[in-house]
């Protein structure tokens, strides 16, 4: 297989570190959001948010952010570069997936393009991406795994955006 050409391959590099920056401000708004580094839960929060940021403070916890002894804030720094990873490679592999006719449809067993899996999204009121993974999961069960935490957190829509404008 050949490689890059230099302009590509610099051009790949800027893509990558692009997306790292915004999935990593992404990943802090939304942890910040849920509280996951405060001692307590905002008021605001659902049991089933409560119990997501619960699970994220454990992880962040087995990664090494710090807790403060005093206020039981939590660092989140660790936590946020691997929610950034785990959220740009589930869409970079769904990408993959999509673009060499290997994503199926579970259901149907057939391969399925990313807009018609856009479109299958939207029926069952899910992210696209969320119906990718699940579509991806038989493929690559060590990338797309359902049970992971870091997977249910919610990006803001602008930063999706940015995302797949880099994608």
């Amino acid at each position: 297989m050949a490689s890059l050409e230099k302009s590509l391959r610099n051009q790949l590099e800027r893509t990558v570190k692009d997306a790292r920056d915004v999935a990593e401000a992404a990943a802090r708004s939304a942890l910040e959001q849920i509280g996951v580094g405060d001692a307590g839960p905002p008021s605001h929060l659902s049991e089933d948010e409560r119990d997501l940021r619960r699970r994220l403070r454990i992880h962040g916890r087995q990664l090494g952010d710090q807790t403060d002894d005093k206020r039981k804030n939590q660092q989140l720094d660790r936590l946020i570069e691997e929610v950034a990873y785990e959220h740009w490679h589930r869409m970079l592999f769904a990408r993959f997936l999509a673009e060499n006719n290997l994503l199926i449809e579970p259901q149907e067993n057939m391969a399925i393009s990313l807009a018609e899996a856009e479109e299958l999204a939207k029926e069952e009121g899910v992210d696209v991406w969320v119906f990718a993974s699940r579509c991806a999961q038989g493929m690559l069960p060590q990338i797309f795994r359902p049970e992971d935490p870091l997977l249910h957190v919610s990006f803001a829509t602008e930063h999706i955006l940015q995302l797949e404008g880099l994608l």
